[in-house]
């Protein structure tokens, strides 16, 4: 494992945080959108309290590491890889309390596919050898997602859960597909979820106990989290290169094995 120095200049190099590829003005749109109600930004989750424009970007300096000056509107935005180290941390006694009781029963799903499925896998890996057991609800269920109209079904790959599109695993923010495998459970809910985008913010509308990784413009996990319905959220660019995620997981990992009684 990379010592704290080490993956926080790791973090910096491969943009996953410092100065990260999403754009200010990618960001303060989706700040504004969820600010202005937009449920799309909200990610499956409803909020006790109205989020302002400010709030939601004092919030994002706050938890992100994102430039907290509304006056900076273009250009180069930030996630600051001390967060990013805290959370992680944070994430792995979140997820190492659920593991220390016997029979853990843990879901795991992703709509970055092509990113942070290289963080889940070996993370469900974990939890399987300190004997959870991953749920599967809802393999096979197709609905009409966001990706123009066309048919998306539920798939899992190694029991973590996602989307594909005629056999191409898809990019979602879609929330519907968590929300059919909670009902799917009919009240057996989860011990934990662990996830992103909307496969998190829809765990954590119903209640269950759920962790998250989410990039700086997915503000509705950062606000579900303030509000206590998400317990704790990783900020990060959450569609790098998969093997840039290595330390990072090998951290989120030997953290959580760490943490558990011997």
């Amino acid at each position: 494992m990379l010592s704290r120095d080490e993956l926080r200049e790791q973090l910096v190099q491969t943009r996953i945080a410092g100065d990260v590829a999403t754009s200010r003005e990618n960001n303060l749109d989706h700040y504004s959108s969820l600010a202005n109600g937009d449920a799309y930004y909200a990610l499956g989750l409803t909020f006790d309290q109205p989020w302002s424009y400010r709030d939601i970007l004092a919030l994002m300096a706050k938890s992100a590491g994102v430039v907290a000056d509304p006056s900076h509107r273009w250009g180069q935005d930030t996630i600051d890889p001390e967060l990013t180290i805290d959370a992680i941390d944070a994430m792995a006694e979140r997820i190492a309390a659920v593991l220390a009781r016997p029979g853990a029963r843990v879901l795991f799903a992703t709509g970055h596919p092509t990113g942070l499925l290289a963080v889940h896998l070996p993370l469900a890996a974990l939890c399987v050898a300190k004997g959870a057991r991953l749920l599967t609800p809802g393999e096979g269920w197709t609905y009409a997602g966001s990706g123009f109209g066309r048919p998306r079904r539920i798939r899992y790959l190694q029991d973590v859960a996602m989307l594909d599109d005629k056999g191409a695993l898809v990019h979602t923010h879609d929330a519907d597909p968590m929300r059919h495998m909670l009902d799917e459970l009919d009240g057996d809910l989860p011990d934990l979820v662990i996830a992103d985008h909307g496969w998190a913010g829809a765990a954590g509308e119903a209640g269950v106990p759920t962790v998250a990784f989410a990039d700086c413009n997915d503000p509705g996990l950062f606000v579900g989290e303030a509000e206590g319905k998400i317990d704790v959220v990783v900020p990060l660019d959450d569609n790098v290169l998969p093997r840039y995620y290595a330390p990072l997981t090998d951290r989120l990992v030997t953290r959580v094995s760490q943490a558990l009684p011997v």
